[in-house]
C-alpha cells in the first residue's frame, strides 16, 4: 500500500471525535459570522488560513469594532500563547519532517497537539506522515464545519450560546484517555495542581498564562522523577 495512503488511514479512526467537536463549534463559528454580515467566502477563507478556533471567534469581535491593531495583536498573544509551550514541547517530535514542519506547526491546534502526544503509529506507518495526516484531516473538519454554519446561517437563526463547550468536553475525554494509557500520572498531576491552584489565585480571566509558568517549571525542576516516569510506561 501506498505510505501516503496508509498514513491516511492509520490516522483517521484517531481523529473521528475531533470530527464531532469541530462540526458543532465550527457551525457555530459559520452561524455567527454570517448574523454578523460576513460572506461565505470571508468565513471558510478565515477558517483555512487562521485556522485558531477561540481566536476566530475573537477576530469576528475585532473585525465588527474600532479598528485597533495593537489591541488586536495584544489579544491574540493572549489567547494564543499556550501554543508556545506547545511548540517547545513538539521540538524533537517534528525534528526530521521535512518539507511538512511548516505545516505541522501552522495546525497545532489543542486538539492535534492532544493527539499526537498521545498516539503513536502503528509499525511500518511513516511517523512524520502520521502527524501530517493527523493536522490536515482536523483542519478539513474545522472548514467543513464553518461550511455548515454558513449554509445554516442563511436558513436557520437560533441561539448557540454555549455551544462552543463542546471543545472543553472533548478535550476532558482526551485527557482522560491519555490517563487510562500512560501509567505514571506525575505530569498530568503537576498539569491539574498547577491550573487549580493559579485559577484560585488568579482568577477564570488571568489564570492560562500564570498556570502555564508554574506547569513549565514544576516539570523543568521534576526533571529526574519525569524520566522515571517515563522509563517505566
Amino acid at each position: 500500500m501506498n505510505k501516503k495512503k496508509a498514513a491516511f488511514k492509520v490516522a483517521l479512526p484517531y481523529t473521528i471525535p475531533v470530527f464531532a467537536g469541530y462540526l458543532l463549534l465550527g457551525s457555530a463559528y459559520g452561524i455567527l459570522m454570517t448574523s454578523k454580515g460576513f460572506a461565505a467566502g470571508w468565513t471558510l477563507l478565515m477558517s483555512v488560513i487562521v485556522f485558531a478556533g477561540a481566536m476566530q471567534f475573537v477576530a469576528l469581535t475585532l473585525l465588527v469594532s474600532a479598528f485597533d491593531p495593537l489591541a488586536a495583536l495584544g489579544l491574540a498573544i493572549m489567547v494564543n500563547i499556550r501554543h508556545l509551550f506547545y511548540g517547545i514541547s513538539m521540538l524533537e517530535r517534528f525534528k526530521g519532517s521535512g518539507i511538512l514542519k511548516p505545516y505541522l506547526v501552522f495546525g497545532m491546534t489543542d486538539e492535534t497537539f492532544s493527539l499526537i502526544c498521545a498516539t503513536k503509529p502503528p509499525k511500518g506507518i511513516d511517523r512524520n506522515l502520521f502527524m501530517f495526516f493527523m493536522t490536515l484531516q482536523n483542519h478539513i473538519y474545522w472548514i467543513f464545519g464553518s461550511a455548515v454554519g454558513v449554509f445554516l446561517g442563511n436558513f436557520i437563526m437560533f441561539d448557540v450560546k454555549g455551544l462552543d463547550f463542546v471543545l472543553t468536553a472533548l478535550f476532558v475525554v482526551i485527557f482522560l484517555e491519555q490517563w487510562k494509557d500512560v501509567r505514571g500520572h506525575f505530569p498530568a498531576l503537576i498539569g491539574l495542581f498547577c491550573s487549580w491552584f493559579c485559577l484560585v489565585v488568579f482568577g477564570p480571566k488571568l489564570f492560562i498564562i500564570p498556570s502555564m509558568l508554574a506547569i513549565l517549571a514544576a516539570l523543568a525542576l521534576s526533571k529526574n522523577k519525569l524520566e522515571e516516569v517515563f522509563k517505566k510506561c
